[in-house]
């Protein structure tokens, strides 16, 4: 049994090794990114795959806790006309430049009206405030084009931000609507804080299409594995170097940096079944550590 394991994650790791998985990101907001920023990281890096993202929203809102940032960048981004202004060039180069240090290739902008923070996703998702037909054409365009393997969302929890929960109907509704070949398999990502188990979900309620397989595990990466020159080194400092790039969003900085530890991804029941074992393969592969301890 012993060595049936190890041969089943050798052929996981040399599988990825020969076709490196292809991904897309949906998110509504830049920095949203940063609740899975190793496994992305190690996907461009370790696997020498390519990660795209699709941002949502025209990042307008979060001048709230932008206190430093405003004097980081000179203005006066807490102003909500001031921020409003400002805000949607300075995250999305914040985006691009941790995005740099992850390894994302593409930038999809759908630049839906950030407007407010509010749990009600309803107004998003229905069409109301957000031009969800534009959306959902743009995102089939996008996957049909690029033939992708996974597309990663956050996991959309009843206590999620609206347009957190939208993004990720649009891309879970674009999975499924999806005609190749290949159906991209959608994960949910998100962290827990160490020593803790990840939160019980199974589905938001009302959306079917957000249930999770109560068969699949989740899946996981620990930034806090030690490797290097005497064991000094974890993948918290790539966590750090992105996080740091969002210095227009100050609650960022504060309340992610070293608070999660394990990058946690769900798996939805939309997804075939067999996808299972690819999605396993992939986090075995990403186990993996290029460098001597």
């Amino acid at each position: 049994m012993k060595h049936f394991l190890i041969a089943f994650l050798l052929f996981g790791t040399l599988s990825y090794a020969q076709q490196p998985p292809k991904v897309l990101i949906v998110t509504a907001h830049p920095d949203d990114e940063t609740s899975f920023p190793v496994t992305v990281f190690k996907i461009t890096h370790d696997l020498k795959g390519t990660v795209d993202l699709a941002l949502m929203t025209d990042a307008q809102g979060g001048f709230n806790g932008s206190e430093l940032g405003s004097v980081y960048y000179g203005y006066s981004l807490t102003d909500s006309v001031v921020g409003r202004e400002r805000l949607p060039a300075i995250r999305k180069q914040e985006l691009m430049n941790a995005g740099k240090i992850m390894g994302i290739r593409n930038y999809f902008f759908f630049d839906q009206k950030d407007d407010l923070y509010t749990q009600d996703e309803k107004p998003y998702a229905g069409g109301q405030l957000w031009d969800v037909a534009y959306i959902q054409k743009r995102l089939d365009q996008i996957l049909s084009k690029e033939n992708y393997d996974f597309i990663f969302v956050l996991l959309p929890h009843s206590e999620q931000h609206g347009h957190h929960k939208t993004a990720s109907l649009m891309a879970l509704r674009a999975a499924q609507r999806y005609q190749g070949t290949k159906k991209p398999i959608v994960l949910a990502g998100g962290w827990v804080v160490t020593g803790n188990t990840p939160m019980h979900f199974e589905q938001l309620e009302g959306y079917p299409e957000t249930r999770i397989l109560k068969e699949a595990p989740v899946f996981t990466f620990n930034r806090s594995v030690k490797f290097g020159h005497r064991d000094l080194l974890t993948y918290k400092i790539v966590s750090d170097w992105v996080i740091a790039e969002y210095k227009s969003q100050g609650d960022v900085q504060e309340n992610l940096i070293h608070r999660g530890d394990v990058e946690t991804f769900r798996y939805f029941a939309i997804n075939p079944k067999e996808g299972v074992a690819k999605t396993q393969a992939l986090f075995d592969a990403l186990k993996a550590t290029p460098y001597p301890h």
